[in-house]
């Protein structure tokens, strides 16, 4: 996947709401990721580089409402990625 596109997927998220800079760090990390792989686990919010930002990963930067929407987003990726 490239750059932009996955910048788009997560596009409605970030606008979603205003994120601090943490937030805004950890979904770079993610678009970073989905460059690399063209997908992702939402188990991997749980693993490094995300536990670097907090060791509960994603559960201890977004609030659960943002979680599932969050992991909602991948899934819809995924599921794009995988036809």
């Amino acid at each position: 996947m490239d750059r932009h596109a996955a910048k788009n997927a997560l596009g409605a998220f970030v606008a979603a709401g205003s994120l601090r800079p943490n937030q805004i760090q950890f979904v770079d990390e993610i678009v970073n990721h989905l460059t690399e792989h063209g997908c992702m686990e939402a188990r991997r919010l749980y693993e490094s580089p995300y536990t670097d930002f907090n060791p509960q990963g994603v559960d201890g930067v977004f609030s659960s409402q943002q979680v599932d929407d969050l992991i909602s987003v991948l899934e819809d990726v995924r599921k794009r990625a995988i036809g």
